[in-house]
């Protein structure tokens, strides 16, 4: 028995189907997964540096001073991490935003 294809298969098809939605896909993957990759390169190159040469933390950042070079890196990392997230989210409300909207469009016509 054949159903009826629904208006909405039809859609999800044609959108799956645009070039421009196999470009939003790769585009948006590329840039999460290298986004992703920096926080992880960057998070565990300071676990390791805190395992393996700690004294490099521990030196004070002044001679005066009780703070280490390790509490201004840490917080750098956490920085980072948000400038980061701040990137992806710009993109993804500009670049992809636009993108997915041209695309819906095409869809309904």
């Amino acid at each position: 028995m054949d159903r009826p294809v629904s208006r909405h298969a039809q859609s999800y098809d044609q959108i799956r189907n645009n070039p421009k939605f196999r470009q939003l896909v790769q585009s948006r993957s590329r840039l999460a997964w290298s986004l992703s990759a920096l926080v992880f390169g960057t998070y565990s190159l300071f676990m390791l540096t805190v395992a393996f040469a700690p004294q490099l933390l521990h030196r004070p950042l002044g001679e005066t001073s009780l703070l280490t070079i390790g509490i201004p890196v840490g917080a750098a990392v956490i920085v980072f991490s948000w400038l980061l997230t701040g990137w992806y989210v710009r993109s993804a409300n500009t670049r992809f935003d636009a993108l997915s909207a041209q695309i819906i469009e095409e869809s309904q016509q």
